[in-house]
């Protein structure tokens, strides 16, 4: 009898310490996986300010990097368009633009805020827009929002969000 209580305590034991063991192991690894590493958020902060510096050339090749081809963009007048949408208004404007001698628009980020969530991220910065190098005031300002995924180790937006901030 008393071998076959202490052979059950041992099974149910084990049985106890597997559990354990298990939801340490799965705590450990979730842990991990949530922790952003440094670094992800300053290889987005330069594809973002990259990306700003090249976009007033109507850089195609500078968009096609930024917009995942599963794109939903919705602008700050309320329209909602995909990658396509882009892409085609780059193109139009890159003919329009071949003979034109003026300076174009310059755009930059401030208080940019990125949060990294294992292979999603979160931006949300305040775009500044002048009408070109040499002016002095702001043109328009944006609140924009922006959710990157991170495949085959390239971070690219699938959701951008844009609000025009009124004048004050």
């Amino acid at each position: 009898m008393n071998i076959l209580i202490i052979a059950l305590l041992l099974i149910t034991c084990s049985q106890f310490s597997s559990i354990a063991f298990a939801s340490a192991t799965t705590n450990l690894d979730v842990n991990q996986e949530i922790k952003p590493k440094a670094n992800e958020k300053a290889v987005i902060s330069q594809l973002l300010n990259n990306f700003l510096a090249n976009s007033v050339n109507d850089d195609l090749a500078n968009h096609q990097r930024f917009w995942a081809e599963d794109l939903i963009y919705t602008s700050s007048s309320g329209t909602r368009f995909d990658k396509s949408y882009i892409i085609q208004g780059i193109k139009e404007n890159s003919k329009a633009d071949e003979n034109s001698d003026t300076l174009p628009p310059l755009y930059w980020a401030e208080d940019t805020d990125i949060r990294v969530y294992g292979d999603t991220a979160i931006v949300a910065f305040k775009l500044m827009h002048k009408e070109n190098a040499k002016a002095k005031a702001i043109k328009q300002t944006y609140f924009n929002t922006g959710t990157l995924l991170k495949r085959d180790g390239i971070w690219q937006v699938v959701a951008w969000q844009a609000t025009k901030i009124p004048a004050k």
